[in-house]
């Protein structure tokens, strides 16, 4: 069995090798190839550039890497025409994938898209590009369902990988009462330029009033975060490299970047802040076309502004502490905020999203 797989950000490769780990189970001889990272290299994919190069965040940064990104788009065409895969899964990363899903689509060979865009988020113009070029959406957010439903797009939930990619006695679990703050810069290097020196800020004086430590949950690679803990080092801050669910699990209260991270910590149970910061031009840009209240996928899921958000100019030290204080405070806040978080396992579907995604792949890719 051959297949082209294209994921070109962190979360997307993480979803990915678990869905290819399922696939695996039931085709060892399994060929796979196209763009990933570390995860789905383990897993034996052949990558066509190294997984560094795609995680590119906004709209201008992007643009910087245009000829890049031609040049890669013309090598996954050529490649999928000449070796004709069984199937095309396409996760996320939809700047990319949907032009590619418009390339390939008069080859008859089926294209399952796994992790929907959020087309929820950005209007409607995205619909009907997708029912025109999808044989398959699998959706990962219950929400999705509703929205999809009317749509004439061919789509099935099948869950969150989260819930098998998350140690199960991390879910739903109680605070540990030790008096940590996690800190959740992003996975990016963007992000993590552009978050991490207010979230330290914000620790630094919610230490100096509360007493508590903070722990940055690093990435290895992407950041030099020691050289932005210079200032900090009586600050009782330290990092953790490529650990955040140890780092969400050990702590009281997260202060987090908008994202995955989000529901990581909310199925963990932990009360958090999230924020977010992007480049000015993508910020105006988003203004114009993001169609939503909220943009934290726990308060999404929970259709309710559980847990606070700071964006952009909101997203100084001052309000990321000021917003902490009102949770670490308020004992009956704090709880409550607990509750609510614990419904999300449930409203994810429970766990087996991967192995429910690999028998439909499998499906249409005529191996069943």
């Amino acid at each position: 069995m051959d297949i082209f797989l294209s994921a070109g950000d962190p979360s997307g490769d993480n979803a990915a090798a678990r869905l290819v780990a399922s696939l695996q189970q039931v085709s060892p001889n399994l060929t796979l190839y196209g763009l990933g990272q570390e995860k789905l290299k383990q897993l034996g994919q052949e990558q066509f550039t190294p997984g560094s190069q795609l995680a590119v965040l906004g709209f201008w940064e992007v643009l910087k890497q245009y000829r890049f990104f031609r040049k890669l788009m013309k090598r996954c065409e050529q490649e999928i025409k000449k070796r004709r895969p069984d199937v095309v899964v396409l996760v996320d990363y939809p700047g990319f994938n949907l032009r590619l899903a418009k390339r390939i689509r008069k080859t008859g060979i089926p294209i399952v898209y796994y992790i929907s865009p959020q087309v929820w988020a950005w209007g409607n113009k995205r619909v009907a590009q997708i029912r025109e070029l999808v044989d398959l959406m699998l959706l990962i957010l219950p929400f999705e369902k509703e929205f999809f439903q009317d749509t004439g797009i061919n789509t099935c939930f099948v869950g969150h990988y989260l819930l098998e990619d998350i140690p199960a006695n991390f879910i739903a679990s109680p605070p540990p009462g030790n008096g940590t703050i996690a800190l959740l810069a992003g996975s990016r290097p963007q992000e993590v330029q552009r978050m991490l020196p207010s979230m330290l800020l914000a620790a630094r004086q919610f230490n100096r009033t509360y007493g508590t430590k903070a722990v940055i949950a690093g990435v290895s690679g992407i950041f030099d975060y020691e050289t932005s803990l210079r200032q900090f080092k009586s600050d009782n801050i330290e990092i953790v490299y490529d650990n955040s669910r140890q780092c969400i699990y050990e702590s009281d209260i997260v202060l987090t970047a908008s994202g995955t991270a989000t529901l990581e910590t909310a199925i963990i149970g932990r009360p958090m802040v999230v924020v977010y910061r992007t480049g000015w031009l993508t910020y105006m840009i988003a203004r114009q076309l993001i169609n939503l209240d909220s943009i934290a996928l726990v308060n999404l899921v929970l259709n309710d502004e559980v847990v606070p958000e700071l964006i952009q100019h909101e997203a100084i030290p001052e309000r990321m502490f000021s917003e902490l204080s009102l949770l670490w405070d308020n004992e009956e806040l704090y709880q409550q905020t607990c509750t609510q978080l614990h419904r999300i396992p449930d409203l994810l579907g429970g766990k087996g999203a991967s192995e429910r995604a690999a028998q439909l792949i499998m499906e249409y890719a005529g191996r069943t």
